[in-house]
Formats: structure tokens, sequence, C-alpha cells
């Protein structure tokens, strides 16, 4: 079987959430074709295709038209024993914390700055080691409340066991407190005390 998405047009790192979507409701041997507009997002679905151990390569159709073509290989892991779940998801954080204390990353342009928050919280649900725990104050409230482009790749961390905690004291003084849409609420002695607790602490 062979499906096609067209993702010209489409900022980073859409094209990347989108393939993936597409090749989980594929099998074995089927092939994914992914239609984009620019060099760097076949880059980052090579990376992608690469990373899940796909057959992958790309043909330039035009001047801004490129194809990546991902031949799907393995069969479905077989899923853990209840009694193996916690000790696999332990070895895999190691006591990480990744503290958002902005909905940008960086300084200079706003724009910029969300595009890469966007992108390096999609890049996180990506990694082999997951965090612990995801502690997000100031403007970093917004990225767990709703309307934020974030979202899904919270609730996708959440869902794979990540605590993630926002600031209540933010959430209030921003007036986020009702639109909270993943994780819950958390207070500065909590958030002192799991970063002195940590083994490592990322800040983007």
């Amino acid at each position: 079987m062979e499906k096609i998405i067209d993702c010209k047009g489409m900022a980073c790192p859409l094209p990347v959430v989108n393939a993936k979507k597409a090749s989980e409701e594929l099998n074995s041997g089927d092939v994914l074709t992914v239609l984009v507009d620019n060099e760097i997002a076949v880059q980052n679905l090579t990376r992608f295709g690469e990373h899940k151990g796909f057959g992958v390569s790309a043909e330039k159709k035009g001047e801004q038209e490129y194809a990546v073509i991902m031949q799907l290989a393995g069969t479905p892991a077989e899923p853990a024993r209840e009694e193996e779940v916690s000790c696999v998801m332990d070895s895999r954080r190691k006591g990480m914390l990744v503290v958002l204390s902005a909905n940008v990353m960086g300084t200079g342009d706003p724009k910029l700055g969300t595009s890469l928050m966007k992108a390096f919280v999609f890049a996180l649900t990506k990694q082999d080691q997951l965090p612990d725990t995801i502690l997000c104050y100031n403007t970093g409230a917004y990225l767990t409340c709703e309307g934020a482009d974030t979202l899904e790749d919270m609730k996708l961390l959440e869902s794979e066991g990540v605590t993630v905690l926002t600031c209540g004291t933010c959430l209030d003084f921003y007036g986020l407190k009702e639109k909270l849409a993943v994780g819950g609420a958390t207070n500065m002695y909590d958030i002192v005390e799991r970063m002195e607790n940590a083994a490592q602490i990322i800040k983007p």
C-alpha cells in the first residue's frame, strides 16, 4: 500500500507530525510519500524516518517541490507487561527536569521564538529519554492552556507518564486558571523542591 500526504506550505514541525500520524496508520512494507516545498522539511523528515528505522529517500520534483519516500519496516512491538511498565519508564527519564519559563525560545523576534518553542516541545516527544517532569511558569504557563500550539505534544508527553506542572500564581496572573488543559497547577515551594532534587535540568 502507498499513501501520499501533501505537506507543502506547512511550517516545521507539521510535516513531521503529519508523517508520524500517517505512518501509524500503515503496516510494515507500506510506502509513505510526503510532499514538501523546502529542503529543511526534507532533512527533518529524513531524520524522522531514519530514527524510526524506515528506508528513506528523497526526490526533487520541481524548483520548490520535493518528495520524501519512506518504506516502513519492522513489526509492531509487543505491549509491555504491566509489571514492566514502571521500570521501563523510570529508566528512560533518570530525573530529568525541563523548565519552560516563557512561551518563546530565546531572545529576538517573537514570531521566531514562538516557532522555536513549538519545535522544542515537539522534539521532546521524539527523544529516547523523556523528562520526568516539565515545569511551566511566567509566560510558559500559556504552553499548557487552551489554544496553545504546543498542547497536543504536551498531552502526548503526559500520556507517556511525564508530569506536567504549571505555576498556579502565573495562571492567576495571566487569567488562565480556567484554561489549563494539560497537567496540574503547582506552587513555588514545589517548583524549588523539584529543581533541587532534579538530576538534570534543561531550560531552553
